[in-house]
Formats: C-alpha cells, structure tokens, sequence
C-alpha cells in the first residue's frame, strides 16, 4: 500500500521532528527521578498527540491554498526545501552552541565543586519536580511548532498518505521521547546537547531530498 521509501523518509522526518521533543522529555526525566511510566507515557503521548496535528495542520492549509493558487504547487519542493534548511540549520546551530555552554557550566561547577565544604547533618537532595499540565501543554506546543512546516513537505499527499504519514510521526516521537524520559532519569543531560544536532542534520537531509525528487 505504501512504499518503502514513503515509510522510510517518514520515520526519519519524525525522528527529525521529535529531537527538540527527546531533549525536553531528558529534562523532564531528570527533574523528576522517580517519574512513574503512567506519567511517562502521558508526556510522550502529548508530544506525539502535537506531532501528529501540527503536520496535519500545515497540509490542511497548505492544501486550501493550492487549490486557489495552482501556480504554487510547482514551488513547493524549494518551499520545503527553505523551510527545513533554515528549521534544521537553526536547530543545528542551537544543538552546537549549547553544547560549547553546557561545557562552560560543567567546568565552572567542577572548579566551583572543589571549593565547597560540606556542612554535617546536611545532604543535598536530587532535583525533583513534578511537571505540572500546564508546562507539558507549553512543552508541546514548543517542541512541535516547527512541524507546521511540514505541510509542505507532505503537501502532495492525499489524506490517506498525510495522516499515515503524520501517524508514523507521532509514533516516533512517543518513542524517542519515552527513551528520553529514560536517559534523564538514568543519566541526565549528558546527551541531549547533541540531540538538536543530529535533529537539524536529519531535517536538512531530507529537505535536500524532497528538492532533488521534486526537481
């Protein structure tokens, strides 16, 4: 029913999409160590639930104008094209300079660490946050604001196609984010300065990809 190349470039769109998502959900993790897997999955669920509608959401009026303006539908792979350069291109400059800061902060708590005393009958307590539904509601919108763009991209796509599409998005992104959550609890944010790299890698792939296909 659908090609292989249809499910693949689908897969590493959401796993394109959803690495702002796994570096929030290592955050969430970390802040709340003794998270339970009903919390878990409702995290990743609301990530996955805004990955879903936001690509849906850009077809859709992607859609209504082309069917106004057919002059634009020629346009649409340079379109996508700008779109994922400048979203992956943002997202791989980010990742490169968080990860130069995030070195920065861990070299000035190493020297600042070495400096303190410990006072008796004091022990530091793990952070631990419980992550409130209004914060989940800001997270996902956040992590999943970019993928509007992606109407372009599956702007071709009947339906059928857009919806498998987005599904396969949303499932990714729940997955990825269920192994962030897992990270953050085991080892914090040692990985997730790298995540926006390989997110804006990912995107500026297959943006290169959809303009060569379409040309």
């Amino acid at each position: 029913m659908f090609s292989v190349r249809f499910l693949f470039n689908s897969v590493l769109l959401g796993a394109g999409l959803a690495m702002d998502a796994f570096s929030v959900s290592m955050a969430d993790g970390l802040h709340d160590p003794g998270m339970k897997g009903r919390t878990a999955n409702l995290i990743a669920g609301t990530f996955a639930g805004f990955q879903f509608v936001m690509p849906l959401l850009g077809w859709f009026c992607v859609r209504k104008t082309a069917q106004y303006f057919t002059i634009f539908q020629k346009w649409i792979p340079v379109i996508a094209l700008l779109l994922l350069l400048y979203i992956g291109g943002k997202m791989l400059l980010e990742g490169i300079r968080d990860a130069g800061a995030r070195r920065h902060r861990e070299a000035c708590s190493a020297v600042t660490a070495e400096g303190m005393t410990e006072i008796p009958g004091e022990t530091p307590e793990p952070p631990h946050a419980r992550i409130s539904p209004r914060q989940l509601i800001l997270e996902g919108i956040a992590t999943s604001i970019d993928a509007l763009s992606v109407g372009f991209t599956i702007a071709p796509y009947t339906l059928i196609p857009a919806v498998t599409c987005s599904l396969i998005i949303a499932v990714v992104t729940f997955l990825l984010c269920r192994a962030g959550i897992f990270l953050g609890k085991r080892f914090g944010l040692c990985l997730a300065a790298y995540s926006s790299v390989l997110g804006g890698g990912i995107l500026i792939l297959i943006g290169a990809e959809i303009f060569l296909t379409g040309i």
